[in-house]
């Protein structure tokens, strides 16, 4: 076989994605074409018009800089911004760790806005299907393209050495505009899948948020506003510190170095905060906390992040408790009501100014206020129908995430490799 053919085999290869419609089984391989020969700068100023000036977020899209910011900050270059319509996307050239190389969206529902004009602004031609460049775009294949232009960091405005002609040259594999157009209407109906999974999810945490503030006291009250039928005609609950209610036991340092032999899982406060950074190791002179036991944040960076955040332990693991977190062990409350109660305590979270490391002292934690109902059973009722909300979001998340994990599976298939295109 001849180089030529070789050549034209794994050209044909590499702009052949791994799963197509039926109907386009048998079409030829994707053709590249650059955003210069299918796009038209958009370069209108506005001038004196009075628009919203907008920024772009990774994973986000458009937002407003006045909710980016908390103020708008076109200043003088306002009239130098360009006027971006819906359909009209954006390549806002500043680095993230989703999009290292910046990212494009294209603006919907919004109407006019006002882009700064650092941004790179076009418009698709007639032909082209704007869903399947989106989609071209999010899957990231500028990006993969344009990374070896960059020759240096982001610069002091923070974004990156991109010129127009650098960013015009980007090839995106092209298949018929019959093509394009399913394979976004299909990337379109899991999109709004998981925008509809999106605000249940919203919608059960503001329910459980809406809910602890109706089961437990408002300041300065000794009732809730709303009780179990069981407890209605039950007494005042009362005040007590945390003290009272819990034995309190400083976490202890670690030893990065010590052979892991899966006896005891460390918690610090990224494991807290985040479900994750899980390291195994074995240490007898460590706080050890068992099931039933409520962990807490003491300090954390940057601006208190997770401060006061709690974690429950209701595995039969044992945890390895670092030095940023304490151990409570409750005596005479409800362990799961106390996790509850305690999480993200405001009494607590006010030892935050914004600015510093914030550390919880021992003995502000265990000066804590707390209001308890003096029965156990209310309690845990409380802590079940709690826990049940906890359950509902744990699972509405999972699917969240499946549906997202199945749609990133999906585009590997519907798009041919990125690191295979020929420059």
């Amino acid at each position: 076989m001849t180089e030529a053919k070789k050549m034209t085999q794994k050209q044909k290869s590499a702009f052949t994605p791994k799963l197509r419609f039926p109907e386009f089984q048998n079409d030829s391989a994707w053709t590249p074409v650059t955003l210069r020969d299918v796009s038209v700068p958009v370069e209108e100023k506005v001038g004196d018009r009075k628009l919203t000036p907008v920024s772009i977020s990774a994973g986000i899209g458009f937002v407003p800089q006045a909710e980016k910011f908390g103020r708008d900050i076109s200043g003088n270059q306002y009239k130098q911004y360009t006027v971006v319509r819906d359909g009209d996307f954006v390549y806002n050239k500043g680095n993230s760790l989703r999009f290292p190389q910046g990212c494009i969206y294209q603006l919907r529902g919004w109407g006019e806005v006002a882009a700064p004009n650092v941004f790179i602004c076009f418009r698709l031609k007639e032909g082209y299907s704007d869903g399947f460049f989106q989609s071209c775009f999010e899957k990231n294949i500028h990006g993969i393209q344009l990374q070896r232009h960059i020759t240096s960091g982001a610069r002091s405005n923070g974004l990156l050495n991109i010129s127009r002609d650098t960013f015009f040259d980007i090839k995106i594999p092209t298949p018929s505009l019959a093509e394009q157009q399913k394979i976004a209407e299909c990337l379109s109906t899991l999109d709004e899948l998981i925008e509809a999974e999106s605000r249940k999810l919203d919608a059960i945490k503001n329910h459980k948020k809406g809910l602890m503030q109706q089961l437990f006291p408002r300041e300065g009250e000794t009732r809730p506003r709303l009780r179990f039928p069981e407890f209605r005609d039950a007494p005042e609950w009362e005040e007590k510190p945390l003290g009272e209610v819990a034995n309190y036991e400083n976490g202890k340092a670690y030893e990065p170095h010590i052979v892991a032999n899966g006896k005891y899982v460390v918690v610090n406060s990224r494991f807290i905060s985040t479900d994750g950074a899980i390291r195994k190791f074995s240490n007898d002179t460590l706080c050890i906390a068992k099931c039933g036991d409520v962990l807490m944040v003491l300090s954390d960076l940057p601006k208190g992040r997770a401060l006061a955040k709690c974690f429950y332990a209701d595995a039969d693991d044992l945890y390895a408790v670092n030095q940023r977190v304490c151990r409570l062990e409750a005596h005479s409350v409800d362990s799961k009501f106390l996790f509850f109660l305690l999480n993200r305590h405001p009494k607590l979270l006010a030892y935050d100014d914004g600015m510093n490391q914030t550390h919880l002292k021992k003995d502000v934690v265990l000066q804590c206020p707390l209001m308890v109902p003096p029965s156990r059973a209310e309690q845990q009722y409380i802590a079940t129908c709690l826990s049940s909300l906890d359950d509902l979001i744990a699972a509405q998340s999972e699917r969240l995430e499946a549906l997202r994990a199945h749609k990133r599976g999906l585009m590997q298939q519907l798009f041919p490799n990125p690191s295979e295109f020929e420059s």
